[in-house]
């Protein structure tokens, strides 16, 4: 797409001689305008000597809209994960924004937080998922994983618009044991984890590469300026975005307790029976489940 603008001046003196004149400054303020797009501008001086008009002198400045890198990934729901030890494909949920003026292809990495780092939500990390996976999640039930959700065996987000957000789900296993030393998984366990996004070069088949900041700045090169901030403790303007997210671990706390009474006995019958030979034992289980714990079923 061409731009075009036009700024006209007017000088009903003009003095014999050198002239100076004040540059007339222009600010972008379209934010939808696309990078490598064409801006020109042109000026017009119409001018009198003696009262007769001249021809009027003109001039054109024209230059390309460069690429302003930005793009946010932030959890959505702003909630834990409440998980069972044991349980499979549990989820994490967020959104990957192009906030940029181009088609970005978006990495997509998942990075778990060491032993004792902070959650999202409280607490420390104490154990790590596994068979971790990505998806784009497609259903209407967000949030949830449904068949119609897509899996990114290479994990990068290919052509997002600009202004596009995608709702992404982070897919794990929780294991039934965890830490160091490994113990059984109990309520308040947390697995803490970190999604990052990365600016990548979009509109081509397949994965983009990583893009980088140029020093020159050619009026006619479409160069990449990193316009991501430090918000959520992100490092600002380095092509980058990440949110955090965590699975907290809600666990039965189950205790049983097994004792035994004497029945009857050959010789004693019920009076005061005793453990001999062919007496009869009643046992009794008491199961128990901790307050505040998960059911157990089954």
């Amino acid at each position: 797409m061409l731009r075009s603008n036009t700024i006209l001046a007017t000088v009903s003196v003009l003095a014999l001689g050198a002239v100076a004149t004040p540059a007339m400054a222009q600010q972008v303020t379209d934010a939808g305008i696309a990078a490598g797009e064409q801006v020109v501008n042109n000026v017009s001086v119409n001018y009198q000597v003696g009262g007769a008009n001249q021809t009027a002198v003109t001039d054109t400045d024209e230059f390309v809209v460069d690429r302003k890198v930005d793009l946010t990934v932030v959890e959505t729901g702003n909630a834990t994960t409440q998980v069972s030890p044991g349980e499979n494909q549990a989820v994490t949920a967020f959104t990957v924004t192009n906030q940029s003026n181009d088609v970005l292809d978006i990495d997509l990495s998942v990075q778990q937080k060491a032993t004792g780092e902070a959650g999202a939500h409280g607490g420390t990390d104490s154990f790590d998922v596994s068979n971790v996976s990505i998806y784009i999640d497609n259903g209407t039930d967000a949030g949830v994983l449904d068949s119609s959700d897509t899996l990114l065996s290479d994990p990068f987000l290919d052509d997002v618009d600009a202004d596009e957000s995608v709702p992404v789900l982070v897919v794990a296993d929780i294991p039934v044991t965890g830490g160091n030393p490994a113990a059984n998984l109990i309520t308040g366990d947390i697995a803490a984890l970190t999604l990052v996004g990365t600016a990548l070069e979009g509109g081509a088949t397949g994965r983009g590469v990583v893009l980088a900041e140029v020093a020159t700045n050619g009026a006619n090169t479409v160069e990449n300026v990193f316009a991501d901030t430090d918000a959520n403790g992100n490092v600002a303007g380095d092509g980058q975005s990440f949110d955090d997210d965590d699975y907290t671990v809600l666990a039965a706390a189950l205790q049983a307790i097994k004792t035994s009474r004497i029945i009857s006995d050959p010789f004693n019958g019920t009076t005061n029976p005793k453990a001999i030979p062919g007496a009869v034992v009643e046992y009794c289980i008491a199961v128990s489940n901790g307050a505040g714990s998960a059911t157990a079923t089954d």
